[in-house]
């Protein structure tokens, strides 16, 4: 699928991604963690809820049962509290789901080829 956004908003995307996930910890975050957290993402999005609910959903979305689901969900709550839309969020859990399936199926072979 052939993304038509601009590309700053792509880029914005994975560096929302990586500022959440980059707060995320494998334990609760003292206050003083989760203000920063929360204050690195707002600042780093500039007003723009909808791609904070968009790495919010999708990180929800495609971490649902995998091993580290704990950690990626907390990335995915300061992405929520910085602000993301939480109307948007739903579509892009789906959608984070549907890439998650996407990257569990085999590769695509080619099909049958004629003999």
């Amino acid at each position: 699928m052939l993304d038509k956004r601009p590309e700053a908003d792509r880029i914005l995307v994975a560096q929302l991604t990586g500022e959440a996930r980059h707060h995320a910890k494998w334990r609760e975050l003292t206050e003083d963690e989760h203000t920063a957290a929360v204050g690195a993402l707002r600042e780093l999005a500039a007003g723009r809820a909808d791609l904070l609910a968009e790495v919010a959903g999708i990180l929800e979305g495609t971490s649902e049962g995998e091993m580290d689901e704990p950690l990626t969900r907390q990335a995915a709550m300061l992405c929520r509290k910085a602000g993301a839309d939480p109307a948007a969020i739903p579509a892009w859990i789906q959608e984070g789901r549907r890439r998650r399936a996407s990257a569990k199926s085999p590769p695509f072979s080619g099909g049958l080829h004629g003999g």
